[in-house]
């Protein structure tokens, strides 16, 4: 654990130190590249991915040795997933099987091994092409830290690291949770419980101490960029706990550093909130923000059958982000697992993953996703281990698990799947294959498109090299499109010739009216079916 010996009086050096960052922060370059918005990520939960050495415990050893399920880094093989990214969650010393309350952020969780096994994780992963971003957690630290033990003393120099106060403030958070525990000397400040003390970043030794920590990971380790765990919550003003100035005032300082150190870095935010609290922080502060919005647009809707919720929030998103500027996903390592939501309806599986990864901003898949693996909460039942066989372990470890797997595990598994081509997971694999291939997928504009039917989503994805048109049934019945754009939307074209890039054995040839209608009618589509329609 290393701690900057750099001692600042108590707030009194706050307004310079901020000046300064904002002089900074003006001044500093955008980054190298947007690398993120050609990327398939992956989430790994490390714990529950796979154990290499028979203790019952996931570990970075254990996904080195699959890495070649995500990614061989070979473009002509089809069996792997084809992830171009990965999130970890937290991977420094914590006391909790989670990791997010840390107790020293220079070094790696001991139940997951050294910082020699993850830098040979980051050399194996960027020889298959993989990014690697690491789940940084900025906000709190655990109650068993260093920094916090110490600060429980009146007069220790790391009192003001923390939020302390002498009587107790009486106010609760924004769920109504309790956030002032007692200490022992006095009242100090935890949003999410009182393992869980917060930072003080008005302090601006707390800010050197974890701008180093940002240093550290980027610029000694190597890693790719962080996703920036509770990030709304991180300064406090009075009782307004979330989306402060403070806190959009000390990300541009962030966004700085980081850039600083790797103009490429990713910084993605975690801000779980509507998408007109998220655009703020797309101002010189994160890179990307996850939109949380369009997930749970994306899964209503396939659960009801209604396209009317997803074409709402993506004209929403469309006419407030900058194009592509956000992360999209259907669940998370806090959320119930899609399978489960979707009531083990796997077409409905297929379609959700379907339009996710034919959607534009930087796809994001859960661990497991992809092979249709439940769970609910409480947390540990969403982020059990990785069914890899149908053996009593479920392939993840020789020992026993350190969670009970999934209770109806039997079937979904990647043995099962690997080889079948109408399988969940090959479908996963088809459509990340296409969506690598065609830039129209990944950074394409989108353009909804009326198909002339209450049961069809459908629009375009245009690059200046392609035009595919996406068609999903979100209904349990065939459905037939009976309108097209009119052709001055397709670039001049009154006839072309479609081909699916699912399923290429469906060639057709269509005739385009300036009204939009369809002179030849394209063949219906399946329930839960999607086309990814290449015209040409």
């Amino acid at each position: 654990m290393r701690s900057i010996s750099i001692l600042w009086g108590r707030r009194s050096c706050l307004p310079l130190f901020f000046a300064l960052i904002a002089i900074v922060a003006s001044t500093t370059a955008a980054g190298a590249s947007d690398w993120w918005s050609d990327t398939v990520f992956y989430e790994v939960f490390v714990r529950s991915f796979y154990d290499s050495n028979g203790d019952g415990i996931g570990d970075l050893q254990g996904l080195i040795q699959k890495l070649d399920y995500l990614n061989d880094g070979d473009p002509a093989t089809t069996d792997d997933l084809g992830i171009t990214g990965i999130w970890l969650m937290p991977i420094c010393e914590s006391p909790s099987y989670h990791g997010y309350d840390v107790t020293d952020y220079y070094a790696i969780e001991r139940d997951y091994g050294t910082m020699e096994d993850f830098q040979q994780l980051l050399d194996a992963a960027h020889e298959r092409g993989i990014r690697v971003i690491v789940d940084l957690v900025l906000n709190h630290t655990s109650s068993n830290h260093p920094w916090f033990k110490a600060s429980r003393g009146p007069e220790s120099e790391t009192r003001d690291w923390y939020i302390w106060s002498d009587g107790f403030p009486g106010y609760t958070g924004p769920w109504g949770q309790r956030v002032w525990h007692f200490g022992g000397a006095g009242f100090y400040y935890g949003l999410f419980w009182n393992g869980m003390p917060d930072l003080n970043y008005r302090n601006p030794a707390v800010s050197i101490q974890m701008f180093d920590v940002v240093r550290y990971w980027l610029d000694e380790v190597g890693v790719d960029g962080f996703r920036l765990d509770a990030i709304r919550h991180l300064i406090e003003d009075g009782e307004q706990q979330e989306n402060t100035a403070a806190t959009h005032f000390w990300l541009k300082g962030l966004n700085a550093v980081a850039k600083g150190w790797n103009p490429s870095g990713l910084l993605l935010g975690e801000v779980w909130d509507s998408s007109e609290a998220i655009l703020p922080y797309l101002n010189q502060e994160l890179d990307l923000c996850f939109e949380f919005s369009l997930a749970d647009a994306i899964l209503s809707g396939v659960r009801s059958s209604r396209k009317s919720g997803i074409e709402d929030t993506l004209r929403s998103i469309q006419s407030l982000y900058p194009a592509g500027r956000y992360a999209t996903f259907l669940s998370n390592h806090d959320q119930e697992r899609v399978m489960t939501t979707l009531r083990g309806n796997e077409l409905k599986a297929r379609l959700a993953g379907s339009i996710l990864l034919t959607l534009p901003g930087a796809p994001f898949i859960y661990y497991g996703e992809e092979i249709g693996m439940t769970g609910t909460k409480p947390d540990e039942r969403i982020r059990t281990p990785m069914q890899w066989n149908e053996q009593e372990a479920a392939g993840f470890t020789t020992g026993r698990p350190w969670e009970a797997l999934a209770n109806d595990r039997l079937g979904r598994s990647v043995l099962l799947q690997t080889d079948d081509p109408g399988s969940l997971l090959s479908r996963y694999r088809d459509v990340i294959a296409i969506r690598n291939a065609h830039a129209a997928l990944r950074t394409g504009e989108l353009v909804l498109v009326d198909a002339g039917h209450p049961a069809l989503l459908s629009y375009l994805r245009r690059s200046e090299d392609e035009i595919l048109w996406v068609i999903h049934n979100l209904s349990a019945f065939k459905a037939r499109p009976s309108r097209l754009v009119p052709e001055q939307m397709l670039g001049g074209l009154d006839a072309f010739v479609a081909t699916d890039l699912l399923d290429e054995a469906h060639t057709m040839s269509v005739s385009v009216s300036l009204e939009g209608d369809l002179r030849d009618a394209l063949p219906s589509v399946d329930p839960y079916q999607t086309r990814i329609l290449k015209l040409e």
